[in-house]
């Protein structure tokens, strides 16, 4: 019977330590798909106002160019982590990339998401760093404390 495994992607090698994760311990028969949370920095982006100081305007320049290489830096370990799925046998008809747009939280979102009909999520045990973890909490243990009837992975 085949089963449907959502991987949490981001731009960390995590991310692609899960995926290798579900190279190795899956079946190729297995539907998988990997998952990002976008940011919604459009509304920021194209916000241009006389109102706006010079030193927002200078930030707003750094948020979005930022930004702009993070979404490039995603879809490259999308890519490398599809890569890595399809050298372990699995078709590409059975592998998916699914990018959606920052909706209520990303761990809220990527739960959402699992709850639409997976068997599992697999992903990355941390992604933040130490500090931002400790006041913010891991995306990974929101994920793991927020699902109810459904395994969920962490590869560390």
């Amino acid at each position: 019977m085949e089963k449907k495994i959502l991987v949490a992607m981001d731009e960390s090698a995590n991310a692609l330590r899960a995926a290798q994760f579900v190279a190795q311990s899956f079946t190729p028969d297995h539907q998988v798909v990997l998952f990002h949370v976008v940011m919604d920095t459009p509304a920021v982006c194209n916000m241009n106002s006389p109102e706006l100081t010079p030193l927002f305007l200078q930030q707003q320049i750094n948020l979005c160019s930022i930004e702009e290489k993070k979404k490039e830096l995603v879809s490259k370990a999308m890519t490398e982590a599809k890569k890595l799925l399809t050298q372990a046998g699995f078709p590409q008809k059975n592998i998916t990339l699914k990018m959606e747009k920052l909706k209520r939280g990303v761990a809220r979102d990527i739960i959402a998401e699992a709850k639409t009909g997976y068997h599992a999520v697999v992903m990355g045990r941390r992604g933040l760093s130490g500090v931002a973890e400790f006041f913010m909490g891991s995306v990974s243990q929101k994920v793991l404390h927020g699902t109810k009837d459904l395994s969920v992975i962490l590869v560390s």
